[in-house]
């Protein structure tokens, strides 16, 4: 993005590194395109996206038993960076994540799998989902070619919040329906924004709802479940491109699409200045501390419910 660039010649003296100068470039130039314009009418609990529709969807995974397993989504914001859900890991477990893949089932071509470096929680992270910093930052082993099946999100500018009703798509492999099977391909259901007054209201969220925080949904028939959790809020810019708003974060212990408990997001404008620190690298942020902690023990990997809901 600009600012990539602009922080290039303020503080290395016009010196970026690879990373960086792709980052900058892809982020201003080609992040958030998606080929197909989704349909905006209401699907029952969601539809099959169209195969790499949208391409910085990565599904990140765990193994047991020699065997990898569908966790959480992401997004991919930079060649060697995803952001998703801190309440998605476990220090005990080993992660790796998935790009262009529709079917998680079939080994499809183009598709890579990338092993994980190491994460990064943000530091006022807690295991109540509630608090609003269920957020968190993927370095992969190594930088993804990018390609028409793997591109990078954009990612909204600081600070905006969208309007009321304001049309969005949760992506994800999460269950189908409350305690029921996952699918195979990527699913894609349209949300409408709900806005923090009322969402925040006694007989919505409550005080679980903060401003860090989006919710969308709560008709009581389409949200995200149980999987989906990491994974993008989608919504589309004026000038046609697909932004990351939102990162799945909780649901209803009551059930994944219940009346008046919208999905909630971490509203990704609260921390893009955080996330431009991370991926960005110490010698170009201006914090003090080394944000790149040893990975947390997570609450409820893939779990949607907030430890003080309503």
């Amino acid at each position: 993005m600009i600012r990539a660039l602009l922080l290039c010649a303020l503080v290395a003296g016009g010196h970026c590194s690879p990373e960086l100068t792709t980052l900058a470039l892809f982020t201003a130039l080609s992040c958030g395109l998606s080929t197909y314009q989704p349909q905006h009418s209401r699907v029952v609990g969601g539809e099959d996206a169209r195969p790499n529709n949208w391409p910085w969807q990565v599904s990140v995974q765990y193994i047991t038993s020699g065997k990898w397993f569908h966790n959480c989504g992401g997004s991919l914001v930079a060649t060697s960076w995803v952001v998703t859900a801190t309440h998605c890991f476990r220090s005990s477990q080993t992660y790796r994540v998935v790009l262009g893949r529709h079917s998680l089932s079939t080994d499809e071509p183009g598709s890579v799998a990338i092993a994980v470096s190491k994460y990064v929680v943000h530091p006022k992270w807690n295991s109540n989902l509630a608090n609003g910093y269920d957020i968190a930052l993927i370095k992969l082993a190594e930088p993804v070619t990018l390609s028409n099946k793997i591109q990078l999100a954009c990612l909204p500018p600081a600070g905006t919040i969208l309007p009321s009703n304001y049309p969005c798509y949760v992506t994800g492999w999460g269950r189908l329906q409350t305690n029921g099977a996952s699918p195979d391909n990527l699913q894609q259901g349209l949300l409408l924004v709900v806005d923090y007054a009322t969402c925040s209201s006694n007989s919505w969220w409550g005080s679980s709802v903060k401003t860090r925080m989006v919710c969308a949904g709560g008709d009581g028939v389409t949200s995200s479940c149980n999987g989906d959790s990491g994974g993008p809020l989608n919504c589309q810019a004026d000038d046609g491109k697909w932004q990351v708003h939102g990162v799945v974060s909780f649901g209803s212990s009551l059930g994944c699409n219940y009346y008046q408990k919208p999905s909630v997001f971490t509203r990704v404008s609260s921390f893009t200045d955080w996330i431009d620190e991370v991926r960005i690298g110490p010698a170009l942020s201006f914090r003090g501390p080394d944000l790149l902690s040893r990975p947390h023990k997570a609450h409820g990997s893939g779990n949607l419910e907030p430890s003080s809901s309503n």
